[in-house]
């Protein structure tokens, strides 16, 4: 029998109603729990909330911070020497029982110039840090190490900013005198008059607390950074006074209110400004849309799962042949594949309306990664299914094809996207295991400039999806050639 007919036989015999059933009932409850997950999550805050700091992508980034600030024309620059940075943590590790002084190591006090003082503008900086030495960032994603790059701010230092049209360049000095260039960004369609002047911020400080087997969870803590200036000079085009100006929100913790406000002070030439937030590509507020749109998906998984290997073992025991094995695994991989396409293409982009609609920032998802997610997942439950038909065929035991294949992609996927296991045993088991297919999903990018928990459970994939993608397909052939080994002609070609 040639290949359509003898797909389009294999397909008439595999739709039956329980089968056909089972399948969408897997894509439905895809749906269903993606629609109620994102409907359950909504934005809460005492009166209206505030806006969500977008960049020109639409991106979803974090803008915070203080700002002493003054016009600058299309040709000057600003010039200041950092002589100290000191900062507060609040409630650290490990007894959480006061507040010391200290640094985190993303901690910025340094010069910047911007687009204004809305968030999300764009801008170029170059900064001491608490950890990282000078660094010279701009457009939010962009990180370039100057001096003492990894270790502790070193002072005095002497900073600079250079405007000339749209470039921005940053150069760095230990004297005054002689200056090296850490980078120069080129800042496109900058206006004639743009805001120039001396920053201060602090992310807030993270740490993990160990739950379940070995998992972690995030904890952040308030954070201040205080920088002091001194031999401030802003020349080329500079007009209008000074002034001083949260970006952001700022001065509503306790902290600030009781002990020490953020702002910014002048007293015999030495200038201390003082803030806390961020400025960089992670928004301090986002959902991480995919992730909350799919919960369902390890649901349908494991249906997918189920349907594939007792169809599998039906075939083994009743000895096919090789192309009948192969024609029923292309049939049940297209029939996963087009329950995964339905139910993530309905629930990722309702789910993210709906999101939206909540009040929820949601980071724009491009129209290739978008289809990316949709296609990819539906990829891999295809493969997922080819693999335990596989094992099915092999064993010739429905219920042992169940359990290896659900001890093979669906456990180790489900107990990986949960804070259960260590971090670095569910990097591992995406990494070794056909669940690494699911770096398909990860949308989330790591930054290094930013301090985060860049786990599986945080929304991280230690794998690339094409990476994850090509060890599922390994697993995949090895199932399927194990079970082309089990029928009739295992030992003759056939084509």
């Amino acid at each position: 029998m040639s290949t359509t007919p003898l797909l389009r036989s294999e397909w008439a015999a595999f739709r039956r109603p329980a089968r056909l059933i089972a399948l969408a009932a897997a894509a439905l409850t895809v749906i269903a729990l993606g629609l109620l997950s994102a409907s359950a999550n909504r934005s809460s805050c005492d009166g209206p909330c505030p806006a969500v700091p977008v960049a020109g992508d639409g991106s979803i980034v974090s803008d915070r911070f203080w700002f002493l600030h003054r016009d600058l024309g299309r040709q000057g620059s600003i010039t200041v020497r950092v002589t100290s940075m000191t900062g507060t943590i609040t409630y650290p590790p490990p007894d959480h029982d006061r507040i010391v002084q200290g640094l985190v190591p993303w901690a910025k006090a340094g010069i910047i110039v911007k687009d204004g003082v809305r968030q999300g503008s764009r801008y170029a900086a170059l900064m001491m840090t608490g950890g990282h030495g000078v660094r010279f960032q701009y457009d939010y994603e962009h990180d370039v190490a100057g001096s003492a790059g990894d270790g502790s701010p070193r002072f005095p230092r002497w900073l600079r900013l250079t405007r000339s049209g749209d470039l921005i360049t940053g150069a760095e000095s230990a004297d005054g005198e002689r200056w090296r260039t850490v980078a120069t960004a080129r800042l496109d369609g900058l206006p004639d008059a743009v805001q120039v002047g001396l920053f201060a911020t602090s992310p807030g400080d993270l740490t993990l607390q160990e739950i379940g087997l070995g998992g972690t969870i995030e904890q952040v803590r308030f954070t201040q950074a205080v920088g002091v200036f001194d031999h401030v000079a802003v020349t080329g085009g500079a007009t209008g006074g000074w002034k001083s100006t949260p970006v952001g929100g700022m001065n509503h913790t306790d902290w600030e209110k009781l002990h020490h406000a953020s702002g910014a002070v002048e007293k015999d030439g030495v200038i201390t400004v003082s803030g806390t937030g961020d400025i960089g590509p992670r928004g301090e507020d986002g959902a991480r849309t995919v992730e909350t749109t799919l919960p369902g998906l390890v649901i349908g998984l494991v249906v997918v799962l189920v349907v594939a290997a007792r169809h599998g073992a039906r075939t083994g025991r009743a000895a096919a042949s090789r192309p009948v094995v192969a024609a029923r695994a292309a049939v049940v991989g297209a029939a996963a594949f087009v329950t995964g396409l339905v139910a993530v293409g309905v629930a990722l982009p309702v789910g993210t309306a709906l999101l939206k609609g909540n009040g929820i920032p949601v980071s724009p998802l491009p129209v290739p990664d978008g289809a990316r997610v949709v296609i990819g997942i539906a990829v891999v439950l295809a493969l997922c299914a080819v693999l335990t038909y596989g094992l099915g065929v092999w064993l010739r035991r429905g219920w042992a094809a169940i359990l290896l294949g659900l001890s093979l992609v669906a456990l180790p996927y489900a107990v990986a996207m949960v804070p259960l296991l260590p971090d670095a045993v569910a990097e591992w088991l995406l990494r070794l295991t056909p669940a690494a297919g699911f770096a398909v999903q990860q949308t989330m990018v790591e930054y290094p400039q930013v301090t985060a928990h860049y786990a599986p459970s945080a929304g991280y994939f230690p794998l690339p999806w094409w990476a994850g993608l090509a060890v599922l397909g390994a697993y995949t052939l090895i199932a399927v050639r194990a079970a082309l080994g089990r029928g009739p002609g295992a030992d003759t070609d056939w084509r």
